[in-house]
């Protein structure tokens, strides 16, 4: 049985395609990994360079340079690297893309590859929150708060007792040598009125001071030198102090205040600025 030629007197098998010459042509083409070294070193880069260029470790950049493609992880991984290594290098990824879908069975189906690719970048490490500076933070704030408020409100309360009540002053408190700050201070009890001015105890001594005329520092001791009351007296503000038998007071403006000593209205005329040193006792009042 002989074998019929084709009509143009080739044998059948001359009609395949000539896989040597397509073999010849892909031997004359360069390896991806040849091109992508070869065009990073033309443009003066290094791995380095490339991977903090592209987020790609530098690993990878150098498996993809001798085309080792398994640290990429899959086709759909490969093919975005080696875009983004390309446009690092300033070469089209276009031919290298069809090289190695050529290589590798064709192009893998579409995927939304960009989550993917932030798995193989470099991340920056995450680092929780610092809950052991944090809670000794709020610690000390809220001791803070405490011991603050637990001094001032102390303080105040004692001056304010001391000062309407004439209680005897708890031991250990030392006089303030200067004045206290120009914000006013709130009594935290209402001062007595001019009725109970004027029908002052007997048996103590009992002063009022008014800032009638302009503001005015204030320094009130009782008979033993403690101190009643240290601060700024603000235009309108009164305050009142009682003793058993003795109170010292300092003007800083007696021109600025009018006294009532027992329930009587003091008639000295100070004169505006004046430093005054005044002392009064039991009974009618008398300028020390």
């Amino acid at each position: 049985m002989s074998i019929g030629n084709s009509p143009d007197g080739n044998f059948p098998e001359d009609e395949r395609p000539f896989e040597d010459d397509r073999d010849e042509r892909a031997a004359e083409r360069p390896s991806i990994g040849h091109a992508l070294r070869q065009a990073r070193i033309d443009a003066g880069l290094t791995v380095d360079d490339v991977s903090n260029a592209t987020r790609v470790r530098i690993a990878i950049v150098h498996a993809i340079e001798r085309d080792d493609f398994a640290p990429c992880g899959g086709d759909v991984y490969a093919r975005g690297h080696i875009r983004s290594v390309a446009r690092a290098v300033r070469i089209d990824p276009a031919p290298l893309l069809a090289q190695y879908d050529e290589a590798h069975g064709g192009r893998p189906a579409p995927t939304p590859a960009a989550p993917l690719f932030e798995a193989e970048r470099i991340r920056p490490e995450r680092r929780g929150p610092n809950w052991t500076a944090a809670m000794v933070a709020a610690i000390v704030a809220v001791i803070g708060f405490v011991g603050f408020t637990a001094f001032d409100g102390g303080q105040d309360d004692d001056a304010s007792s001391q000062a309407v009540e004439g209680s005897t002053p708890t031991a250990g408190k030392s006089p303030s040598p200067t004045p206290k700050a120009d914000k006013p201070e709130a009594d935290p009890k209402p001062e007595p009125s001019d009725s109970a001015i004027a029908a002052a105890p007997r048996d103590k001594v009992t002063v009022r001071v008014t800032a009638s005329n302009g503001r005015s520092w204030i320094s009130a001791k009782d008979h033993s030198g403690q101190l009643l009351w240290d601060g700024l007296l603000q235009q309108g503000q009164s305050k009142t102090f009682q003793d058993s038998s003795k109170i010292d007071l300092v003007l800083g403006d007696a021109g600025a205040v009018q006294l009532y000593v027992n329930g009587k209205k003091i008639k000295d005329e100070f004169r505006p600025g004046q430093v005054e040193r005044l002392t009064y006792t039991k009974g009618d009042p008398e300028v020390g």
